[in-house]
């Protein structure tokens, strides 16, 4: 990345994990053979990272907040991730807030969001729908975000003033839509940039009208994050267009910067992410500019 381009005044970093998957349970990084991913090999993902490895990666950036997310910790165990974030927490001061895990279709949904609202520093909820892997193809009848039984959780998340982190392929945002108006006190902050992995003119076209459908509803953010290529580095030229429309449809005031680390460090390293950003907004207000890197992701996430 470009030396000259300035670093952001500070940064909360609206997106990242910690993990020891040695120590606790990530079956996604401790199968074998791995799971697949859509970066591709994440053999190298499968190590502790931990707060001393964030700092050594983020160098000189100005970080001043962390959102943590979860880490898809064993789902049988959905507040043992939150316990051990609380630990970490005690000794080190981060994560600031955190997304924690539930998942909504359980019928003892409401009890694990109680347990999970009364950490102080939870602030939202992450439970992926099950999705279809291509545009147009077979939606899963079970877990996605029009079946009644996981609607059933989601209800609950305004009751413990709980926000929810969407995962899922643009081509879902359709039912994102419909859980938005029907929910409209639950905010809704779409992950990763609804994951437009197709950059062909027709991929991104229909990236863009999913997107503009789901920035409609006024109950709706986006992190504008893990925009990585299988195979190719992360760089300005091929991200640009692709966070410029992300802005320009959701508006800057419900747009928040993130790197995704570690997962992101598979195509990019932490100083590139946040300087990249920095080099395709770098015609935008100060005061626009401060929003992206920490005023948006603060007030999204109700930082202390």
């Amino acid at each position: 990345m470009p030396q000259a381009t300035p670093l952001p005044r500070r940064i909360c970093d609206a997106h990242q994990h910690f993990w020891l998957p040695r120590q606790n349970p990530y079956p996604w990084l401790t199968t074998r053979p791995p799971a697949s991913f859509r970066y591709g090999d994440i053999q190298v993902l499968c190590r502790d990272y931990m707060p001393e490895d964030y700092r050594a990666d983020a160098g000189d950036l100005p970080i001043a907040a962390l959102v943590h997310v979860e880490a898809e910790w064993l789902e049988d165990d959905p507040v043992g991730e939150t316990r051990w974030l609380a630990g970490l927490r005690a000794r080190t001061g981060v994560p600031t807030v955190a997304v924690t895990a539930a998942p909504l279709h359980r019928p003892d949904i409401d009890e694990i969001l109680a347990l999970q609202a009364a950490f102080p520093f939870v602030r939202g909820i992450r439970h992926k729908p099950t999705a279809s892997t291509v545009p147009g193809g077979e939606r899963p009848e079970r877990g996605r975000m029009d079946d009644p039984e996981w609607r059933r959780g989601y209800a609950l998340l305004a009751e413990h003033r709980l926000s929810f982190d969407l995962q899922t392929p643009w081509w879902h945002l359709d039912e994102a839509v419909r859980l938005a108006r029907d929910f409209p006190e639950t905010l809704i902050v779409l992950n990763h940039t609804g994951l437009p992995a197709d950059r062909s003119e027709e991929g991104l076209a229909g990236w863009r009208r999913a997107m503009a459908a789901l920035a409609a509803e006024p109950n709706t953010a986006v992190k504008i994050s893990g925009l990585g290529i299988p195979g190719r580095p992360w760089t300005v030229e091929d991200n640009r267009p692709v966070v410029r429309d992300a802005m320009r449809i959701f508006g800057i005031e419900r747009c928040a910067f993130a790197s995704n680390y570690p997962v992101d460090g598979l195509v990019v390293t932490l100083r590139d992410i946040f300087l990249g950003f920095a080099a395709i907004v770098a015609d935008v207000s100060e005061v626009e500019r401060d929003a992206l890197f920490y005023g948006n992701a603060a007030r999204l996430y109700r930082l202390p």
